[in-house]
């Protein structure tokens, strides 16, 4: 009887590990690769036809219609194939929330209303099985960030192939997070359990003072040499005021963005808006004050009724036309796999098809300040880069082949495609 239960617990064990996706990071890159024959995107605006990356030990080497490969080099023709910068998401929950439904796989948020010395980075797992799925659309890239309160914390650049934490960090604490309140009034001031307790624009109004009050009293506190005692949410508020921090503003109404223009100028650091809904309102009001746009969400109806109905569709190509530096994001974290396909609907309503690609690649690696390193490709930067059979914005025709993060090929498999191989035996399917 015990040795049947054994073979059964082991036969179990057997099946439920040949279940699972045993996908690990990859090596370091070992030779030099040449991506030959290819229609290369640099990301920059730039198409070079029938061309060539070569990239070694990590590192993007040389780009161009001949270049020559070396005599160790791994070379792969792609025959025509599309090769693009990784696509970067910005603004993400991914590896901060597994199950939306079961509280002990979200990690994304801590409690009390200001806390800036949260950092997101410490519990993003390199674990979550929707990395798997975002690379196979050539994601590779993303910033995770903490919600909850109203400065919630900083935010970290990681790489799509890691062991833990500490592997995938690109560039950590790169920016602080501010959802401010929403500055709108909501029905006639009764919900559904009689009137409310207070006015929502008056409520939000004071929240942002709040904060104002706490920057203004952390600024005070950093600029005296010594204190009695250390305060934790004082000093984590030093990167942002030394200007090697943003400050990430979470808003969408025009009147919510004047407000997070005055931050910018009242304590001299360096904004960007998230959400920016209206921002194509005040596009030149923005580009005159160097304030970047991260565009949540463009597959969205638009904010107000008196707004076209195809108004988040436009407004990229509106803030690129008044020079504004934008990037695309999307809600969530398993969703940032549609992320490139959005940029696609981007470029059919105002963008050139090579400003929708920058929109999630080079632009988005400006804002969060990475594109000394990443975010095209040319000479010097990391081979972080994805390889498509057709046009990787269009969601018909992009079938990624290949993909290198800091020129280590990383395994496109995952969960979702497994399953798709083990019915397809199943019920015969060929």
């Amino acid at each position: 009887m015990k040795r049947s239960i054994y073979l059964l617990a082991l036969a179990f064990g057997v099946s439920s590990a040949y279940a699972q996706e045993t996908i690990l990071p990859a090596r370091p890159q070992d030779k030099p690769v040449y991506l030959t024959n290819a229609v290369i995107h640099v990301g920059n605006g730039q198409v070079i036809e029938n061309g060539t990356i070569a990239f070694a030990k990590g590192k993007i080497t040389a780009v161009g219609p001949s270049v020559s490969a070396s005599g160790d080099a791994t070379v792969l023709d792609m025959k025509g194939q599309h090769v693009y910068p990784g696509i970067i998401a910005p603004d993400t929950k991914l590896g901060l929330v597994e199950f939306e439904s079961v509280r002990a796989t979200i990690d994304e948020r801590e409690v009390g209303e200001i806390n800036p010395s949260i950092r997101s980075i410490i519990s993003y797992n390199t674990d979550s099985k929707v990395i798997n799925t975002l690379r196979s659309n050539g994601i590779l890239l993303a910033q995770v960030t903490p919600e909850g309160g109203i400065v919630s914390g900083t935010s970290s650049v990681v790489q799509l192939d890691a062991w833990n934490w500490e592997d995938a960090a690109y560039k950590t604490d790169n920016a602080l997070h501010f959802f401010m309140p929403r500055l709108v009034s909501i029905g006639s001031g009764r919900g559904p359990r009689g009137p409310q307790a207070k006015d929502p624009v008056k409520e939000g109004q004071e929240k942002i003072e709040t904060v104002r009050v706490f920057f203004r009293e952390a600024k005070a506190y950093l600029q005296e040499n010594k204190h009695a005692a250390t305060n934790i949410k004082f000093e984590s508020m030093r990167k942002l005021f030394n200007r090697e921090q943003k400050l990430f503003i979470h808003c969408e109404l025009v009147k919510e963005m004047l407000i997070a223009i005055d931050f910018a100028k009242e304590f001299n650091v360096d904004v960007v808006i998230v959400g920016g809904a209206d921002s194509w309102q005040i596009a030149d009001l923005l580009k005159q004050n160097n304030i970047a746009v991260v565009l949540t969400q463009p597959h969205s109806l638009p904010l107000t009724q008196d707004d076209d109905i195809d108004q988040p569709y436009k407004t990229a190509a509106q803030l690129q036309k008044a020079g504004v530096l934008f990037c695309l994001s999307n809600e969530g974290f398993w969703q940032q796999r549609n992320l490139g396909f959005e940029a696609g609907t981007a470029s059919a309503f105002g963008l050139s098809r090579e400003e929708a690609l920058s929109a999630v690649t080079l632009n988005a690696a400006k804002i969060l300040g990475v594109d000394k390193i990443t975010g095209s490709l040319e000479a010097g930067k990391d081979a972080n880069i994805a390889v498509s059979t057709g046009d990787m914005l269009d969601m018909k025709s992009s079938v990624i082949t290949r993909a290198f993060i800091q020129g280590r090929e990383v395994n496109l498999d995952n969960k979702q495609h497994q399953l798709y191989e083990k019915y397809q035996q199943k019920y015969g399917i060929k």
